[in-house]
């Protein structure tokens, strides 16, 4: 009975001291203050602050002094990985991996973020990577963040990294998806403005620039992005008849199809699909 009472009364301080000072609760100052300054929680503990992980997976691209700040201050945002959309997961290195970014990369690994096939071959780690493509016959296919191939990794990790970017070539398949052909009128056609609600983040915009991914990251680069209001924009990659997926989602589909009424946007991913409507473009 006097467990339940004192727990009874440290509850009731607790939710009292929010709303009352200590001298309405007949406490001294030192008991109120130590009621009082208990740290927020937020409703993410024990994860990690979603807003800090976005922003070390995005700094990890260019920004050593940043990352440096946030990974010191937080030393497991160095295995930080974030979802870009779609299920396009990219870890802090997977980020400086694929820009071949190797002090970021070096940092973090030194901080215990976990080294996989995609940081050894920017970072020229030849044995590295022949043990483990060796061990797991095919891996060379398989792609990084944002559907970038190993292939890439070794050519941003620029001359360190020339014994594993020939030797990825040698093998043949290290980079063999090509896009489909897109025409320049269905490209015209389908960029625009695509509404699927009334909110202003209920919105998707669709581009076109060639120039946006250059050939480095991609051998083939994206002839369109999609882009919903507010989020970073994904490449789309061309399967044929205005189908595409999203970079680092090939199990997504976005179909355009010209109807009476103009061209309707559709997004397959799993058990959702959302229509979208192009704008009509005013005169």
């Amino acid at each position: 009975m006097a467990l339940m009472f004192a727990l009874s009364r440290r509850r009731l301080l607790q939710l009292a001291s929010t709303l009352l000072p200590a001298g309405a609760l007949g406490l001294t100052p030192l008991e109120g203050m130590a009621e009082a300054s208990a740290p927020f929680v937020s409703d993410s503990f024990p994860a990690q602050p979603h807003e800090l992980v976005r922003e070390v997976v995005t700094v990890a691209h260019f920004d050593l002094k940043r990352l440096r700040e946030l990974v010191d201050a937080r030393p497991s945002l160095a295995n930080a990985a974030w979802d870009w959309g779609f299920g396009d997961w990219e870890s802090a290195l997977g980020a400086a991996s694929h820009t071949g970014n190797r002090p970021i990369a070096e940092y973090l690994i030194s901080h215990g973020a976990r080294p996989t096939l995609f940081s050894a071959a920017m970072l020229g780690q030849l044995e590295v990577v022949k043990a483990l493509i060796t061990a797991q016959p095919g891996a060379q296919r398989i792609r990084g963040p944002h559907g970038i191939p190993l292939l890439a990794h070794a050519r941003m990790g620029g001359p360190a990294a020339s014994a594993v970017f020939d030797y990825l070539q040698s093998l043949g398949d290290a980079d063999q998806t090509q896009p489909a052909t897109l025409a320049e009128a269905d490209v015209n056609s389908l960029v625009g403005t695509y509404v699927f609600g009334i909110g202003v983040a209920q919105q998707i915009e669709i581009t076109a620039d060639p120039k946006a991914y250059g050939t480095r990251m991609y051998s083939y680069s994206p002839a369109l992005t999609w882009t919903r209001k507010g989020i970073i924009g994904r490449p789309l990659f061309h399967l044929g008849d205005r189908v595409f997926y999203p970079g680092g989602a090939p199990h997504v589909r976005i179909r355009f199809a010209r109807d009476a009424e103009g061209i309707l946007m559709t997004v397959t991913d799993a058990d959702l699909v959302l229509t979208a409507r192009k704008k009509l473009e005013t005169k």
